[in-house]
């Protein structure tokens, strides 16, 4: 009975922690009770879309873009935005400030990349910004330690050296408009980073960014179409339009073109330098042409591209008309302190005077408005529009924390040349520039490696030049180790003539042979190929242009000389840096660079840029030049002009104030009102040097001359912009005397003929030094 007793004796239910009984009373309790607390998964944050009105984005927008930013934010731009946020931060944009966060990074980004002041929606611009900032953000937030790692990843892929390390310094929260701070660190493992030479970059006319201004946004913008050597024939129109539009905006942040809103007290005198100007009374104002109808007898300061009419005569256009020119009582101004011929963008002042009962008022022919309007303007001065310094251009200035120099306004967000934009890489790259240059122990008078020697004229088929330049290689030759220049810069003609065309005697075996004889020369220095960099600027005698050209002026830019002649050289260098004894990594190969013309030599990014133009400028500008009357003969004013045509005497009108002091340039131009610095006074070398350089760089262009008679690939144009102004210029010009001087911030240099014509068995050159950003002419006698 006991063992019957314990079968049916009750089994006691294990315990479990599941309160929850079976659902069946088929299924018992397990042994075993399931886990009622599961391991949590991380999971991402999921964001719900909702359809974001723009016009309740506008406000936050506005303040982030435009208050903070300074950037000014289109419709297409903001439907964008709105779309983006409402997708990736939901109902959340607004209570949790997700929005926010969001426009400022994107505001950023776009600031970075190099982006206008006008945020437009319609190109793929702002849809990459967008797209990367996607990548950025978890759960409808940004997380700024992923858009730190793209910033810097972005910063290498735009051309920042890779021999530097860069870290991505914080942001101040108090300054908004505080860019990413860049600290770069040298890398112990690649000492020739202190090498000047390898922060030297050579930029083909062909590879140049292009930039179009546009007029109604304010910025700069990168050319749309691709560039062809035959573009359409529309472009031959944009060609003088993007010109006209270039230095139309320069003169309008002029301060003689802006009007005041403070009342200044009325005042005679009026002051003007070439590059900034300060009116005391009243701003210049400027005339469209178009305008002068109906307003006979008025004087006005129109701005526009002196040309040829079909009936010869001498006239004027904007983008508005043409008039014809009456510059027989203009004076030119500063006198005789610039040039000016056909083809020049210049300002003029005088009386409109409109045409006779014959023809009858208005405009000439069915023209319309854009055509030939009828009279003429009758001149009383003509001028250059002032230059622009550089570093206003780009807005840089020196009122940094402990005299830093730093960015802020301009164009300093266009990256003009592909080497980075002055506010993303400027900063980074002036402190790397002092940091190489200034880290040796040098005496002024000490030769370093931070200089560039110019040579121009280098004819090989004269044996007195090959003679001249085996010299002066075998003076740089004997310096110490360490101290030879970074660069030599061989400009041409290297053909006295076309031999490819027939001139002279020779022909293709012959110019090979030339460069051959370069070749044997060089080779007896390979201390200098195996530390320097050789840049060589062909000419217009040779290949592959004069072969057609006969050595007459060819199409700008011209390509670099072809690879079939420059073997033999390039086998030198080759030789130079396999028998040298460098260690692996501790100094930089010697090379040769066959450059375009005109060729622009960058040294740290947009901190130092210097342009290479080779071109017999002096001769066409006096060939071209425009001629006015003598100095001495007597002047009639405009209102003397206005009274004789009208009636009346000069003193019924209201006297208009004009110019009575003019401040000499930095150039050291010469003012045609002060009689006591007569250009007599000048020696006639630098009188003509000046004149020369103020007249190219007022006008921001390399060849401000007609299409006949100097010739431009249309959309290769921008590479002959001298806007901003570089560091330094080279026009080689053998028909103008060699110089060295400073006008407006910007270091002009003619190295003139290697050979001095006149002068027995003497040789010049110019020495460029990249630390004080002078050059100095070089005489020499072997």
């Amino acid at each position: 009975m006991a063992q019957t007793a314990s079968l049916f004796a009750q089994i006691p239910a294990p315990t479990t922690n599941d309160p929850l009984p079976s659902s069946s009373a088929a299924f018992g309790t397990p042994v075993h009770p399931f886990r009622t607390k599961q391991t949590p998964v991380a999971t991402t944050p999921t964001v719900l879309p909702i359809s974001l009105p723009p016009s309740s984005l506008r406000p936050l927008a506005f303040r982030s873009f435009t208050k903070k930013h300074d950037l000014t934010l289109t419709s297409s731009a903001l439907q964008a935005l709105a779309d983006f946020i409402g997708t990736h931060c939901g109902s959340g944009w607004r209570e949790e400030g997700l929005a926010e966060k969001v426009l400022d990074e994107a505001a950023k980004a776009w600031k970075r990349s190099g982006g206008g002041v006008i945020v437009a929606g319609e190109g793929s611009d702002l849809a990459n910004i967008l797209c990367n900032v996607e990548g950025c953000m978890v759960g409808g937030r940004v997380d700024h330690q992923r858009a730190s790692n793209r910033h810097q990843n972005a910063l290498l892929e735009q051309g920042l050296p890779t021999r530097a390390k860069l870290k991505i310094g914080s942001l101040d929260k108090d300054d908004s408009q505080a860019s990413l701070r860049l600290n770069i660190e040298d890398d112990e493992s690649s000492a020739h980073s202190k090498n000047p030479r390898s922060w030297l970059r050579v930029i083909n006319a062909f590879e140049m960014p292009r930039f179009v201004y546009n007029a109604t946004r304010k910025h700069f913008e990168a050319a749309g179409k691709r560039a062809s050597l035959l573009p359409d024939p529309s472009r031959r129109t944009a060609l003088f339009r993007d010109r006209y539009q270039l230095v139309h905006q320069r003169l309008l942040r002029n301060e003689a073109f802006q009007t005041s809103t403070v009342a200044i007290s009325r005042s005679k005198l009026l002051q003007r330098s070439s590059s900034e100007m300060s009116m005391p009374q009243q701003a210049y104002k400027l005339t469209p042409i178009a305008n002068l109808l109906g307003r006979t007898g008025s004087t006005h300061v129109l701005l526009g591209l002196v040309g040829t009419s079909p009936t010869g005569e001498l006239m004027i256009s904007d983008l508005t008309g043409s008039i014809t020119l009456d510059l027989q009582h203009a004076r030119p101004v500063p006198e005789d302190g610039a040039w000016f011929t056909p083809g020049m963008i210049v300002l003029v002042e005088g009386l409109y005077e409109e045409e006779g009962s014959n023809s009858g008022p208005g405009l000439a022919g069915d023209g319309g408005v854009g055509g030939t309007i009828g009279g003429k303007f009758h001149a009383s001065s003509i001028g250059g529009p002032p230059c622009e310094r550089r570093d206003v251009t780009l807005g840089i200035n020196d009122s940094g924390k402990g005299g830093e120099v730093i960015a802020a306004g301009g164009f300093g967000w266009v990256d003009f040349l592909g080497v980075g934009s002055e506010r993303a890489t400027g900063p980074a790259m002036r402190n790397l520039e002092k940091d190489v240059l200034s880290i040796r122990d040098l005496s002024a008078q000490s030769p370093g490696s931070s200089r560039m020697i110019i040579l121009g004229e280098v004819n090989l088929d004269s044996a007195k030049t090959l003679e001249a330049l085996r010299h002066i290689l075998g003076i740089y030759a004997t310096e110490p180790a360490g101290q030879t220049p970074m660069t030599f810069v061989l400009i041409g003609n290297f053909v006295c003539y076309a031999v490819l065309s027939g001139g002279g005697s020779g022909g293709s075996i012959e110019y090979k042979e030339y460069f051959d004889s370069l070749a044997s020369v060089l080779s007896e220095f390979p201390s200098i190929l195996e530390a320097s960099t050789f840049v060589c600027v062909p000419g217009d005698n040779d290949p592959w242009a004069s072969a057609f050209s006969a050595g007459a002026a060819t199409v700008l830019p011209k390509k670099s000389l072809p690879e079939i002649y420059t073997s033999r050289v390039k086998r030198a260098f080759a030789t130079a840096n396999s028998e040298a004894e460098k260690p692996t990594g501790q100094r930089l190969k010697g090379e040769v660079i066959w450059s375009t013309n005109p060729a622009r030599l960058c040294l740290f990014g947009p901190a130092q840029e210097l342009v290479v133009f080779r071109d017999d400028i002096s001769g066409r500008l006096r060939r071209k030049g425009l001629r006015f009357r003598p100095a001495d003969e007597p002047n009639i004013q405009p209102e003397e002009r206005r009274a004789a045509v009208y009636g009346g005497s000069a003193d019924d009108t209201t006297e208009m104030e004009t110019d009575q002091v003019i401040e000499a340039a930095e150039s050291g131009v010469p003012d045609s009102r002060r009689k006591d610095e007569a250009p007599s006074n000048i020696p006639s070398d630098l009188h003509a040097a000046r004149k020369l350089v103020k007249t190219v760089l007022d006008q921001g262009y390399l060849s401000p001359f007609p299409l006949t008679d100097r010739p431009v690939l249309w959309d290769f144009s921008s590479a002959l912009n001298l806007y901003p102004l570089p560091t330094a210029l080279v026009l080689m010009d053998p028909e103008a005397p060699s110089f060295a001087l400073t006008y407006e911030g910007c270091h002009a240099m003619n190295p003139g003929v290697l050979v001095v014509p006149g002068k027995s068995r003497t040789a010049q050159w110019i020495e460029y030094d990249a630390r004080t950003r002078k050059g100095k002419t070089k005489e020499s006698r072997f």
